[in-house]
């Protein structure tokens, strides 16, 4: 009999991410789809008793994950960095830091760049740039007669990618859940690092750092094609807002009052603080596994480090001095401090929900054992009349947690094991993440349903024959990648993505419009990232000779599908 037929599950385990997967596409809607992924799974986990299934997703997946140390640390570390976003708003910090930077803009050029740099700065969350950016660069926008679709496409193309590559950022904390969500579906010998696989992933993303690095390019060469053309001439020539311009924002609570003092070291202190302390307590709690005449190298230190305490302390620092900051020069006072910590907090709460859900159908398609589930898993088999040896003999199977995982990682390898060619992995999985989330309008969801899907694939087909892997093999960082890059790609082509919809409200551009505008350079981008990034990364191309070849194919093809602005 083979693997494949001994699971078991079978094709059953596929069926809650299936299930969440179609819900989403579906329905547009990540949390229920998610919800009843879940349960769906423990249908199958109680071989369709809904009693027991309803326990068993309740008590054994969605509470454990939520109760879990390390994920309390994470949703810790997210809220602390939105309250200091929110502080850093409300007391004029950021309005201080975009008036001190656009006095070097001095035309279309200059502007464009400006707004990049910006956008590279507030790096720390995706939502506070496109807010913050949009709605503060307006008027520098039609003063130098940039459409406001190209404003849009400037700070939508700089957010979530910046956003997704800082090591200090809201996504950050996110992404690492995931991955180490994934990371517990490897054999238990393979005692990975989440946040040192996060770092080392990173040159891998070639759409996330070639889509940042084309806003440059488009801004140098002074060249649009497309619909970013024709609302660039219009603007240039009419100098005028292009039609519908003044969408109507959604109430910010954060939003300085006209009369707070806007004083740039106000952003900057704060955000510089929170990094610096995150990057020395990731060194020290790392160095500190080592000898004192030991000489680790900086990714050993990391792969030592404790992250998630890292990354709360560092966030909660940053949240107190841009507290301190606003109470010391009386720009807000306790109250309105409060309030808009609050509020900062708040806006992070959807990012957690879904983390939350995505992190228990994870572990649920797992194969690693849990504190709760296994206690519940081993009832049975402690029971007084049972064979010790049935007992030893179920313990040591192929699939000794199967009362509570699904082994879905597991399955699903074996399956394709022998019909799917290795080298493919990276770019399947960059389209699959890119459909997903083109589908849902979501990056964080489409993250946390095909990361802890697709780890264990690769590590599996990459370990077939008995084969150990490092966590630094090339196909298996360029996966981890394609999940993060593909759903921002996805992301930034979706009508109904968040991001994309606030760009546009920001921005004060129609959303239709800036949707039209902005998907020829999204494919464009994701075209390049395949046939010069997941494609020969899979061949076995080193990644540092690749990750020059994306710009220079962008600069080329702009220089031969775009058209001057101006004449």
């Amino acid at each position: 009999m083979s693997p494949v037929m001994e699971h078991p599950f079978g094709w059953l385990s596929l069926l809650p991410p299936a299930v969440a997967i179609l819900l989403a596409i579906v329905t547009q809607r990540v949390v229920p789809s998610l919800l009843v992924g879940i349960f769906a799974g423990g249908f199958v986990l109680e071989h369709g008793n809904p009693l027991p299934a309803i326990s068993n997703t309740l008590t054994i997946h969605l509470w454990p994950t939520l109760a879990d140390t390390s994920k309390l640390r994470l949703f810790a570390f997210t809220l602390l960095m939105g309250s200091m976003i929110g502080l850093v708003n409300r007391s004029g910090g950021m309005r201080g830091l975009v008036d001190e930077v656009s006095r070097w803009a001095r035309n279309r050029r200059d502007g464009q760049m400006v707004v990049w740099g910006l956008g590279l700065f507030v790096f720390f969350d995706d939502y506070a740039n496109t807010l913050l950016l949009g709605t503060t660069l307006r008027p520098l926008a039609d003063r130098l007669r940039i459409s406001r679709e190209k404003l849009a496409y400037l700070v939508d193309s700089t957010a979530a990618p910046v956003a997704g590559l800082a090591v200090v950022s809201t996504w950050v904390a996110v992404e690492i859940g995931y991955i180490q969500d994934g990371l517990d579906k490897l054999p238990l010998e393979q005692d990975w690092n989440a946040f040192a696989v996060f770092v080392q992933s990173i040159p891998y993303r070639f759409y996330v750092i070639w889509a940042l690095l084309f806003v440059p390019i488009v801004a140098w060469f002074g060249r649009d094609m497309g619909p970013m053309l024709q609302a660039e001439r219009h603007c240039v020539r009419s100098h005028l807002r292009t039609a519908q311009t003044e969408k109507s924002l959604r109430p910010e609570p954060n939003l300085p009052n006209a009369q707070t003092p806007a004083r740039w070291y106000n952003a900057v202190v704060p955000i510089a603080i929170t990094v610096g302390a995150i990057m020395y307590l990731l060194y020290s709690t790392g160095r500190a596994h080592f000898g004192a005449a030991a000489h680790p190298s900086i990714w050993e230190v990391l792969g030592e480090s404790n992250s998630y305490s890292s990354l709360f302390w560092g966030a909660l620092a940053g949240a107190l001095v841009a507290a301190l900051l606003s109470s010391v020069q009386r720009l807000l006072t306790i109250r309105q401090i409060l309030e808009a910590a609050a509020s900062g907090a708040r806006l992070m709460i959807p990012a957690l929900v879904i983390l939350w859900l995505a992190s228990s159908l994870s572990s649920m398609a797992g194969n690693r054992p849990s504190a709760v589930g296994q206690e519940a898993a081993q009832v049975p088999l402690a029971d007084s009349e049972a064979n010790p040896t049935e007992v030893e003999s179920a313990l040591s199977t192929k699939y000794p947690y199967s009362a509570y995982r699904l082994y879905t990682g597991s399955y699903l390898g074996e399956l394709l094991e022998e019909s799917l060619p290795v080298w493919l992995l990276p770019t399947l999985v960059f389209l699959l993440s890119v459909v997903v989330a083109f589908s849902t309008g979501t990056s964080f969801g489409t993250m946390g349903i095909i990361m802890p899907l697709a780890i264990p694939l690769v590590h599996s087909m990459l370990s077939s024959g008995g084969a150990q892997i490092p966590p630094t093999h090339p196909i298996f960082l360029a996966a981890v990648s394609s999940v993060l890059a593909g759903a921002i790609f996805g992301d930034h082509c979706s009508p109904i993505s968040d991001t994309t919809v606030l760009s546009s409200q920001a921005s004060g551009c129609d959303h239709a419009a800036h949707v039209r505008t902005q998907l020829p350079y999204a494919l464009l981008v994701g075209a390049v990232s395949i046939m010069c990034g997941t494609l020969p990364i899979g061949l076995g191309m080193p990644v540092w000779l690749l990750l020059p070849l994306g710009p220079l194919f962008l600069a080329v093809l702009l220089r031969i599908l775009g058209k001057p602005v101006t004449d």
